[in-house]
């Protein structure tokens, strides 16, 4: 058994066209489907939250429209995406629903894990449905993100999800079984089961994009494995083509694991520690020192003033007693930070006018210096 995914407690699963969609009969692969949802209500069942990234809307839209086959000019797979969308949205909502679990459709460009707000609100609505135990089914925008039909992949795009949802395992269903030394068709050939880092040589195995169907291939898969190892998050290339295939990974099918060296929660707290420039500061009271230091969030009661200009999402200085003694990312502006500083959590609401949550830094944005 591979405990790296039996035992991840946050999991993106990306799946390609060409593993959910018939591409002759222009249809989805229920049977397909219905043993992949098996396998995801099982993890869910040990405890794990689940995120799907789903690829196949334009494969489902341009039979409904007629397109002929091979390659689409823009305008028209920006169409066959519209028209395909509904359909794919529709079957995972009915095949998650056959096992009481809530399906989610979040559309998405690059941009909205790139940029600061876009990410935030992102992120703070995948938390939400998570912890409302749904299952978020996230697709690219392609009816409005021209450069991501263009040059965008799936890939790429799970791994930006599993780092901003800080995951512990990433799941790219494909229709190779992992990482070859060569193509697989080649003689000599050689299978890579694990992989620790991503040197020169490792991205030297990459070759071009297998399937006629997807956007990506072997390069946007060695890619996307930087994205998630930096992270923190392990990750798995993994043959599809079988039915429950995240079950046939868990019982040792064969497949290529990246394997990262440190945790997602550790990678992200790095990250705040070394990485980032503060641009304000919150002075504490002892009582807040103290609760930081037991793996407590700051919450605005324990702040006695704020300095600086900062945005929501940028990086702050805890300070107490002139000096600093913690990071973190502040869930309000500066404005905002002033406003609530010193309240207790049920006025926070009352003053902010809705509910943006008592944290003004949750315990996972926040580092012990």
């Amino acid at each position: 058994m591979n405990n790296r995914l039996a035992t991840a407690k946050r999991i993106v699963v990306k799946v390609g066209s060409a593993l959910l969609v018939d591409q002759a009969k222009g249809v989805v692969k229920s049977q397909w489907l219905t043993s992949l949802v098996d396998d995801i209500t099982k993890l869910k069942q040990a405890g794990a939250d689940v995120i799907l990234v789903s690829s196949g809307a334009i494969a489902l839209g341009r039979r409904t429209l007629g397109l002929p086959a091979g390659k689409l000019k823009l305008d028209q797979s920006q169409a066959a995406a519209a028209v395909g969308q509904i359909a794919l949205a529709q079957a995972w909502a009915e095949a998650l629903k056959t096992r009481t679990i809530v399906a989610a459709q979040v559309l998405v460009t690059l941009q909205d894990t790139e940029e600061r707000q876009r990410y935030l609100n992102a992120r703070a609505t995948l938390s939400t449905l998570l912890a409302q135990s749904a299952v978020p089914v996230i697709n690219e925008n392609d009816t409005v993100a021209t450069s991501e039909i263009r040059y965008g992949d799936n890939d790429r795009l799970a791994a930006r999800v599993a780092s901003m949802m800080s995951a512990d395992a990433l799941v790219l269903l494909s229709d190779i079984d992992g990482l070859y030394s060569a193509p697989p068709n080649q003689k000599g050939a050689q299978f890579i089961a694990e992989v620790k880092d991503i040197t020169p040589e490792i991205e030297a195995m990459a070759g071009k994009p297998i399937s006629g169907v997807g956007s990506g291939g072997m390069v946007t898969k060695i890619e996307a494995g930087k994205i998630a190892l930096s992270a923190g998050c392990h990750m798995v290339i993994a043959s599809g083509h079988e039915l429950h295939p995240l079950k046939r990974i868990i019982d040792g099918e064969r497949c290529t694991w990246f394997v990262a060296q440190s945790n997602a929660l550790q990678s992200r707290k790095r990250w705040i520690a070394g990485t980032l420039t503060p641009t304000g500061k919150l002075l504490v009271d002892d009582g807040a020192k103290t609760a930081l230091g037991k793996g407590k969030s700051l919450l605005p009661a324990g702040v006695k003033s704020v300095e600086g200009n900062f945005a929501r999402g940028d990086t702050v200085s805890i300070m107490a007693s002139g000096q600093e003694f913690a990071r973190g990312l502040v869930a309000y502006d500066a404005t905002e930070a002033r406003a609530i500083m010193g309240q207790k959590s049920a006025e926070v609401q009352k003053l902010m006018g809705e509910d943006r949550g008592d944290e003004l830094i949750h315990r996972d944005d926040l580092v012990m210096l």
